[in-house]
């Protein structure tokens, strides 16, 4: 081989190695986790708090539906509020529990 045949090469594969790099150089943030994302925990809790919120703010409306201080139309709506809630809640539990189950039956 001739010397402008090993340059030529040379510069090929630099510049493929340097595409690489740059390449992984972008790409790595992708897979990196970003500290302002709230995590599981933290999403698990708000949800959480968000349904207590409902429940109690629904009680609060039917104890005041109870001795005449709302209106009915209020009362409607926290009670259809209050079931949508815990029909979540019961439909996320079945989820978990029948993954904790497909788990178990994981041969080891």
């Amino acid at each position: 081989m001739d010397m402008k045949a090993v340059s030529a090469i040379q510069k090929f594969t630099d510049s493929r190695a340097a595409s690489a790099i740059q390449s992984y150089t972008q790409a790595r943030p992708a897979t990196e986790p970003k500290p302002e994302e709230p995590g599981m925990a933290q999403t698990v809790e708000k949800v959480a708090i968000d349904f207590a919120q409902t429940l109690a703010q629904s009680e609060e409306v039917a104890k005041a539906s109870m001795v005449g201080d709302a209106d009915p139309h209020a009362l409607v709506q926290a009670l259809a509020q209050t079931e949508l809630a815990v029909e979540a809640a019961v439909s996320v539990r079945n989820k978990v529990v029948e993954a904790y189950q497909e788990i178990l039956r994981m041969p080891v």
